[in-house]
């Protein structure tokens, strides 16, 4: 199945001109033709690959379509392209710090618009698997794959349980960790682990991230989380 393209536009026949010509470079497309459905669409299985957001609506702004998008955590690393006749460069500052991959003002050649699809996907492709093999969370940086972690860019020497809480809690970036998550899934509950243990070990951990330990959020009377949202390094 080829990548999924989600355009969100109003004007038929520009619709059904990109429609035809995603579908021809082996695209799966589908179509919005207001806010609604483009919400819709966009949580439909299976999640679209990159959106073609139209700003100009006529149930909802593009911004605010692009600003829930980019809230819901699912779909924070989809890329958007904007396209649109508004020129402005005021619009197109909005648009990008409401996390817009790129910005397309109409009229636009459709081969320069795929070509701009293309370099997003290649993009979001490689980021994606940057994402899998290195984290970064404040001043606390995790190279997966080299199994090394730092913290204010010094490095630091954690145990096979440290790093992996660490990296636990970073993956699960958000979300509250119970402690007996925690037991199941970094310690596979072995017998001789209390939920005690999982405090010690975080306890330990922020000592040797220092500073940055801040990253680690206790939940009081449920766990921990990641405090921080990572980001991929560039």
């Amino acid at each position: 199945m080829g990548q999924v393209v989600l355009i969100v536009e109003d004007e038929p026949d520009l619709a059904e001109i990109l429609r035809y010509s995603l579908d021809k470079e082996g695209y799966v497309t589908r179509v919005a033709t207001n806010g609604q459905e483009a919400l819709v669409h966009a949580h439909t299985e299976p999640r679209p690959d990159l959106v073609l957001l139209d700003l100009m609506l006529p149930d909802m702004s593009g911004n605010e379509i692009c600003r829930t998008l980019k809230g819901d955590p699912e779909m924070l690393r989809t890329p958007i392209i904007m396209v649109t006749a508004r020129d402005d460069e005021i619009d197109r500052i909005v648009g990008f710090e409401l996390g817009a991959d790129d910005y397309v003002t109409k009229p636009f050649s459709v081969r320069e618009l795929l070509l701009r699809v293309r370099a997003v996907l290649r993009r979001s492709a490689s980021e994606a698997e940057a994402s899998r093999t290195r984290l970064v969370a404040g001043a606390v940086s995790v190279d997966l794959e080299g199994h090394r972690v730092w913290a204010e860019d010094v490095e630091l020497q954690l145990t096979p349980l440290e790093f992996k809480l660490l990296v636990t809690l970073l993956q699960r970036r958000g979300r509250v960790q119970t402690r007996d998550r925690l037991l199941e899934d970094v310690w596979e509950y072995s017998a001789d682990v209390t939920t005690r243990t999982v405090d010690t070990h975080v306890k330990r951990l922020r000592e040797k991230l220092g500073d940055a330990g801040s990253v680690i959020e206790t939940v009081r009377g449920i766990g921990y989380r990641c405090a921080e949202v990572p980001r991929v390094i560039d």
